[in-house]
């Protein structure tokens, strides 16, 4: 099981490591890694120095994906596919336990909407 997650993990970590650049990780291990913008923002009133885009952990069962643009704008939930969309447990964390080219391409989908969502708010 752990090498099978292992799989998954290094799959998606090929996919969101193309966003380092405008995006920078905090952690790039074996078994977790995410992507953060550091640049001084301003949302929604508030004065930030950085703000969370993705990420990835391995749990005991699944590979949990983490997709923040969904938190600045809950509409981002339309543009996923359903086959994305019921992997999706609670408001941001999707848990990936197999992985087939269909869902790399709507996970590589959401992140590019993402993207260009932080890039219109210039957050990157």
């Amino acid at each position: 099981m752990q090498e099978h997650l292992t799989h998954i993990f290094q799959r998606l970590k090929a996919i969101l490591k193309a966003y380092e650049g405008p995006f920078t990780p905090k952690f790039d291990l074996d078994s977790k890694y995410d992507l953060w913008s550091i640049k001084n923002i301003e949302i929604a009133g508030r004065k930030r120095k950085e703000i969370y885009f993705a990420g990835l952990i391995i749990q005991s069962k699944y590979v949990g994906f983490y997709y923040m643009p969904i938190y600045t704008d809950t509409d981002l939930k339309e543009v996923f596919e359903p086959d994305l969309l019921k992997l999706l447990k609670g408001k941001s964390c999707f848990h990936i336990k197999e992985l087939d080219t269909k869902l790399e391409k709507q996970i590589s989908r959401a992140l590019k909407i993402g993207f260009n969502l932080y890039k219109a708010r210039a957050w990157v």
